[in-house]
């Protein structure tokens, strides 16, 4: 079945995968925002659903939805702190971070829909590696998802419709009532220290890109956010780095003291291997 619990544990079977251009761990943006133009997919699995395409009628009136899945390429993490790269090596406790280093690793992103095609949901914002496996996938409500104090919100008869059945709180809402936002909101300021590094293009990589016909636009996002570990950047500093994305190897040069990463190569790997086959 798809949930099972017992002594050893809660068992769930995943009901489709996530499939990205990020073929490894390398370069993969540490949250889905920081990708905004990178296009992946959800292809559900006809395992669990005689119709898979039937479970997501409806999920094209939103906008953006909830994705949750499980970080398979990370096993359970048993220490209570992890070091966030913001934080440059400082720990703390696990909980209070976002690290998919976690007991249980149980990933969750909030994306942009962008199109469903029978058993495939497209959607931009990426945070995965390809093949990661999917666990839920829920709409995104601002109504209920942002942090807001209703203010003379009435529901019919004060009882909410049996799950599955919500009806609108919008148009419940009298148009005297509001959503006040809560004071209280608060975060540690470390969480908003975020890299914002100046990408640049070599002649020899721009050319490139116009002969490949691809944006700079999905390099540009991987980037700028700097995607190398406390460890890469502490112990080697300004450095040349290189990633995979979809078939491409992409080379850059970070100089730590302009800010900057130059993108210096990009090439595409199966051009390289149809060349080398033809030998």
């Amino acid at each position: 079945g798809v949930f099972a619990c017992g002594d050893d544990g809660v068992h769930f079977e995943a009901f489709g995968v996530i499939r990205t251009v990020f073929s490894e761990k390398r370069a993969v943006p540490r949250q889905a925002v920081l990708a905004s133009t990178v296009e992946s997919r959800i292809e559900l699995s006809p395992k669990i659903f005689n119709n898979p395409e039937h479970s997501l009628e409806g999920l094209e009136n939103f906008s953006h939805i909830w994705i949750i899945y499980y970080f398979h390429r990370h096993p359970n993490h048993t220490k209570a702190k992890v070091a966030p790269p913001r934080l440059g090596g400082e720990r703390v406790g696990v909980f209070s971070t976002r690290s998919p280093h976690r007991p249980c690793p149980i990933g969750l992103s909030l994306v942009q829909l962008d199109r469903i095609e029978d058993s495939k949901v497209y959607f931009y914002g990426t945070d995965m590696v390809n093949g990661t496996p999917v666990l839920d996938i829920k709409p995104y409500i601002p109504q209920y998802d942002i942090p807001v104090r209703q203010v003379e919100l009435e529901f019919n008869n004060s009882r909410e419709a049996p799950d599955g059945e919500e009806t609108s709180v919008l148009g419940s809402v009298p148009s005297t009532s509001r959503l006040a936002p809560i004071a209280n909101v608060s975060i540690p300021s470390w969480v908003l220290q975020s890299s914002n590094l100046n990408v640049e293009f070599c002649p020899l990589a721009a050319t490139r890109i116009q002969a490949l016909g691809i944006t700079q636009a999905s390099i540009v996002d991987v980037l700028k956010a700097d995607p190398r570990s406390v460890y890469l950047r502490t112990k080697y500093g300004s450095q040349t780095y290189t990633f995979g994305l979809g078939d491409l190897t992409v080379t850059c040069k970070f100089d730590d003291k302009k800010a900057t990463v130059t993108v210096l190569q990009i090439r595409n790997d199966v051009d390289t291997e149809t060349a080398l086959s033809t030998l």
